[in-house]
């Protein structure tokens, strides 16, 4: 569904690249990394880590970069040390297969540990790896429902409000001086939202795309795009067609 493409890393600003929107009624900050941070409840959310890409395409015979698990667990890492979270919640795809969690490098997996040490860390499952992690800390779920918010993988159609999802990665394209700048972006008109990716070997679907027919209430939809640091709020109707 996603494009394959390299996701450099954009220089952090810290906090002041941040925007703040409200889900469900609940006040939300959305980290310019790609992370979402829950402060009433302490809660921090990435979606679609895809973790051990690079192998998964290697064993394929297709040979990618090797480091991008390192690199996506160094940015969530900085992420991690800005929030301070009490619970950790990896949105599914957490690896790009099956056997990634398995076959993971040991010094990946003790950035996990350390990452995790002191906090509550949930696994959503995914479409890519729906048999949950192997040898790693937290709890592996299907969907969770916490503070006022669901949880999952796939959006859902009929779900109410405070749905918190992945899985598409949305991405967004505003023209600027006569070019198109393409980004991926937080999509919610307030009673769901949709993660972008948060691995840095990730693609994007444009929120114009089919896939997002009838998820949003389009008078209310905004993109809040990520780049250079900072989080940019585009209404759906200012975005390139």
């Amino acid at each position: 569904m996603n494009r394959l493409a390299i996701r450099i890393a954009e220089p952090d600003a810290g906090p002041s690249g941040h925007a703040e929107t409200e889900l469900n009624g609940l006040a939300i900050v959305l980290d310019p990394s790609g992370a979402i941070y829950l402060p009433d409840s302490r809660l921090l959310c990435v979606s679609d880590l895809h973790l051990e890409k690079g192998a998964a395409y290697a064993r394929r015979g297709q040979m990618l970069p090797p480091w991008d698990t390192f690199a996506t667990l160094k940015i969530l890492g900085t992420v991690i040390a800005r929030h301070n979270p009490s619970v950790v919640v990896s949105l599914g795809d957490n690896f790009h297969d099956r056997r990634g969690s398995a076959e993971m490098p040991e010094l990946a997996r003790m950035m996990i540990r350390d990452l995790a040490a002191g906090r509550e860390w949930i696994w959503i499952a995914g479409n890519h790896d729906p048999d949950g992690v192997v040898d790693l800390p937290g709890t592996s779920l299907e969907t969770l429902t916490y503070g006022g918010l669901t949880f999952r993988h796939d959006p859902k159609m009929d779900a109410g409000a405070g749905e918190v999802a992945g899985h598409l990665h949305p991405a967004a394209v505003l023209m600027r001086r006569e070019r198109g700048v393409r980004r991926p972006c937080f999509a919610t008109d307030g009673r769901r939202l949709i993660m972008p990716s948060f691995g840095v070997m990730t693609g994007g679907l444009d929120l114009r795309h089919k896939a997002f027919s009838g998820l949003f209430e389009t008078a209310q939809l905004v993109a809040h795009m990520l780049s250079q640091g900072r989080v940019h709020s585009i209404s759906y109707h200012r975005l390139s067609g």
